[in-house]
């Protein structure tokens, strides 16, 4: 199935499951390089939705601690993203977050985030069980290991490749298996 389609069947879900509720909050979760970035973006061609990136909550070095990537689902800032972004949402009330940045180890200036019917929330570990409950649609984005590892090669170079394998990847993994992630999502699709 082809992304346009993908995010076409979606947007009917949703719309089915929206029953009137605004504003509609739908994650996308799944392994790195299965296309979650390029779905959400074509969520927002169609539907104008309004996108948050995990990204932007990637742990700041103070709380990358053993402990902490000791915990399934742990090299992610959910804490934040709960009360920078989940919780106003489902209050229906204007926010603005700090994204992460990854060059500076920093947060970066405040984002508005302007109002919309329908939010999409993209990145692995949006579907982390203390944030699950906050979305009315639910989507596991999966792909084969070896295009995985293609399209990271692609995108992040040969030594970026070999970092995600020892290092993201089994921490995704682990993630997944532990709170079985794409058994508790509405949706699955197998990426392009």
């Amino acid at each position: 199935m082809q992304s346009a389609d993908i995010a076409k069947a979606i947007l009917a879900e949703a719309e089915t499951r929206r029953n009137g509720r605004s504003p509609f909050l739908l994650a996308i979760d799944g392994r790195c390089a299965a296309g979650k970035t390029t779905l959400a973006a074509q969520l927002a061609r169609l539907s104008g939705c309004t996108v948050v990136p995990m990204d932007h909550f990637f742990l700041r070095p103070e709380q990358r601690t053993e402990e902490r990537f000791a915990e399934p689902g742990g090299n992610v800032d959910r804490e934040r993203f709960l009360d920078e972004v989940l919780l106003p949402l489902r209050a229906g009330k204007p926010f603005s977050y700090r994204p992460f940045d990854c060059h500076t180890l920093s947060l970066a200036a405040p984002i508005s985030v302007p109002p919309a019917a329908l939010y999409v929330i993209e990145g692995s570990y949006s579907c982390h069980p203390a944030l699950r409950e906050h979305y009315g649609l639910t989507v596991f984005l999966d792909v084969s290991p070896e295009e995985q590892l293609r399209r990271i090669r692609i995108r992040n170079g040969p030594e970026g490749a070999r970092r995600f394998a020892e290092r993201w990847i089994p921490l995704e993994e682990r993630y997944f298996a532990v709170f079985d992630v794409r058994g508790h999502c509405t949706l699955r699709y197998p990426s392009e």
